[in-house]
């Protein structure tokens, strides 16, 4: 059998064709036919009653004979009264029929003369009035098609998901920059939308495969502690060594167990207010060293936000953590948090540590599951941190300047502000 042809998916088209000829072209024939055709038929229609009618309007042989009869009429009517009256009324009657011959003859001399440069001025104006139609409809068909076109061309952009130009737009009604602005935010949210369905999608199977490994791991850790202990219990000095590392590295694969454990679940149960300030203070004193370098600026007027008092406060201490290992025992590190107004009444925290830079590269990926710069570390522990404050409707972000160090924010809505995620799944 012969092999079917393949088709791209990049060849087809998400808009099938209308009609052979373009809107443009379809517009401006319609636009032509209601300016010209009428215009065609108004000139014919006169030129043809132009000449029918003049010619019987010249006809000076029909008012002659009218006044070679009303001459014999008026001379035999003045036979015939003596009257002063009627012989003054046959006189003015007889004035007017001359008066009226005049006129005939003047008609009938320039009716052969006038009708041929009437046509020519009228087909001179008729082809005028087609001229200035035709460029009157091809402005209208292009004001109208080029960005009927451009509105087109945007919407198979974003059936791609592909960006929408930033340059300047065509020429066209008021009314179409307004269609323009509203695809153009429209384009926007889908890509927003796509980014967000996205990350969640990547997000759900981070956190589903740190609840397999945390369960694989939980599983045998128990019974290797309490093989340890026996171990420690009954072998022999020199085996001490031995039985500390293997206790060691079961701690440290409790820990990550712990650490996948806690990334694998989003925050549950009921909310509280919590007073950002307070729990600022007590997660400094309890994650850092009382030797370290710390500044606090905390108003006495921060609003309360809603949320898990727990998982806040691990995620406040992961960063505290970050901050002292990055700054170093010379280092300082500040605390501060600040009321937002805009766009929504909310708190930002931030840490700063004057410690080294990170790479702009580096900087955009603190936030992925699994990259860290540390030895033995999980890589979880920033991006529980961005998971917890998403699941509290809120932002994170992270800046960092050289010979400056590195601030990382975390934006909490206030108590009162309704998110999308005011009841984390």
């Amino acid at each position: 059998m012969g092999r079917m042809p393949e088709t791209s998916p990049s060849s087809s088209s998400y808009f099938a064709p209308v009609s052979r000829l373009g809107f443009r072209t379809r517009l401006l024939l319609v636009l032509m036919a209601f300016a010209v055709l009428p215009a065609a038929a108004l000139t014919t229609v006169g030129l043809v009653a132009a000449n029918q009618v003049l010619p019987f309007m010249a006809s000076g042989g029909a008012w002659t004979r009218v006044a070679e009869t009303g001459s014999r009429a008026l001379s035999a009517a003045r036979g015939a009264t003596a009257s002063p009256e009627a012989v003054a009324a046959l006189d003015a009657h007889e004035a007017e029929l001359q008066a009226s011959l005049d006129q005939a003859k003047r008609l009938e001399y320039l009716a052969p003369r006038v009708i041929r440069p009437v046509l020519v001025v009228v087909s001179v104006l008729f082809l005028a009035l087609a001229l200035i139609a035709a460029n009157v409809a091809g402005h209208l068909s292009r004001q109208l098609s080029r960005p009927l076109d451009e509105v087109v061309e945007w919407t198979e952009r974003i059936a791609r998901a592909e960006a929408v130009p930033s340059g300047p737009p065509s020429r066209g009604a008021p009314e179409f920059d307004v269609l323009r602005s509203r695809m153009r935010t429209m384009a926007m949210q889908l890509d927003a939308g796509r980014k967000a369905a996205t990350e969640a999608a990547r997000l759900g199977a981070f956190r589903e495969t740190a609840r397999r490994v945390a369960h694989e791991l939980k599983n045998p850790l128990t019974p290797i502690r309490f093989a340890v202990s026996r171990l420690r219990q009954s072998a022999a000095p020199e085996l001490q060594d031995t039985i500390d590392v293997l206790e060691t590295e079961t701690q440290r694969l409790d820990t990550l167990a712990k650490n996948f454990a806690q990334f694998g679940r989003l925050p549950d149960g009921p909310v509280a207010d919590i007073d950002i300030a307070e729990l600022l203070r007590y997660a400094t004193r309890a994650t850092l060293s009382p030797t370290t370098s710390i500044a606090l600026d905390l108003p006495d007027s921060l609003p309360f936000v809603s949320g898990h008092h727990d998982p806040l406060a691990r995620a406040v201490s992961n960063i505290l953590l970050n901050a002292a290992d990055a700054a170093g025992p010379d280092g300082t590190i500040t605390v501060s948090a600040t009321a937002l107004e805009t766009p929504v009444p909310s708190v930002r925290i931030a840490v700063h540590d004057t410690g080294p830079d990170i790479a702009p590269d580096a900087l955009r990926k603190i936030w992925e599951p699994y990259v860290t710069t540390k030895p033995g570390g999980t890589g979880l522990g920033l991006a529980i941190v961005r998971q917890t404050v998403l699941a509290h409707g809120g932002s994170v972000d992270a800046a960092s300047e050289r010979g400056r160090g590195t601030t990382i924010s975390l934006t909490l809505p206030c108590v009162g502000v309704s998110t999308a995620n005011d009841t984390p799944a």
